[in-house]
């Protein structure tokens, strides 16, 4: 099983590169990155986790800035978000960002993507709540007409591009209904999240990891049902705190990847961190 790593890079934290350069020393997987824009300060969203937001939201690096610093001091580190917030980016720049770092880092990049929580951040994009799944539906496709290796035109309910040549392409070729990078969609179990993921993405990536053993048939049914090849649908448990216990039982499960939490910390700590998870490794972590 692959062990990769998420944390809450900030300006008070170990940077990406002294990150990444650690990770790849010890045979990590890979390195996903959040994203929030802002934090109103007059939020009335509730925290998912409960309680007080922790500092950390507010003081989040831009994923796409800290993992193309991570891809130049590293050869093999696989690199992601979890997750992109796609409704609150301008589709036409997010595409060429995405293809950017994922031809600059070799094919390297997953597209973690999600709907999002906070209804006052995604107000200050000019987000419709609820319509945002939709609006994330539309702009994955606009996107993966400007991947296409012919100009492809889209025009959809909440945006259009016309045929033109956009450069550079990602890496990967196209799979089924998915052209880009490898993708994955975040979000909590329930028909309509496993409807787009089998639509336009290669699988899930459920944060936490609890009920997978009731929601996984339910997800390889639906994705089936689209015609989907069975063997190609991928589920990361996200943001997971591991033992050796948890990890078997994904594996019994058929995953192959497991993103482990790291404190948003300076460098001492997080390197304690990566020690503990050390013993977690497999001899051999093959990519993606």
């Amino acid at each position: 099983m692959r062990i990769s790593v998420t944390i809450f890079l900030t300006d008070e934290t170990i940077t990406p590169v002294r990150l990444a350069q650690e990770l790849e020393a010890r045979r990590f997987s890979g390195l996903y990155l959040p994203e929030h824009t802002h934090i109103p300060v007059d939020r009335t969203t509730p925290y998912p986790a409960g309680g007080d937001l922790p500092r950390e939201y507010g003081r989040t690096l831009d994923p796409f800035v800290a993992l193309a610093q991570a891809a130049a001091v590293t050869q093999r580190l696989a690199l992601g978000t979890g997750i992109t917030l796609v409704a609150q980016h301008d589709p036409i720049d997010l595409a060429k960002q995405i293809a950017s770092l994922d031809h600059l880092s070799g094919g390297r990049f997953t597209l973690g993507l999600g709907y999002g929580w906070n209804v006052e951040e995604a107000a200050d994009h000019g987000v419709t709540w609820r319509t945002r799944r939709e609006l994330v539906r539309d702009r994955m496709a606009l996107m993966r007409a400007l991947w296409s290796e012919e100009p492809t035109a889209y025009e959809g309910e909440f945006g259009a591009v016309q045929a033109s040549y956009a450069h550079p392409k990602p890496v990967r070729k196209p799979r089924g209904p998915v052209t880009g990078p490898r993708t994955l969609i975040g979000g909590a179990a329930g028909p309509k999240l496993f409807a787009h993921i089998a639509e336009y993405a290669d699988g899930w990536l459920p944060i936490g990891g609890r009920g997978l053993s009731e929601a996984l048939p339910v997800l390889r049914s639906v994705w089936a049902d689209a015609g989907r090849d069975p063997a190609a649908l991928q589920v990361v448990p996200y943001a997971v705190q591991p033992t050796p216990g948890k990890l078997a039982h994904y594996a019994e499960l058929g995953v192959e990847e497991v993103v482990v939490q790291l404190p948003p910390a300076r460098e001492a700590e997080v390197l304690r961190a990566l020690d503990a998870y050390g013993p977690l490794l497999p001899d051999s972590a093959p990519q993606p």
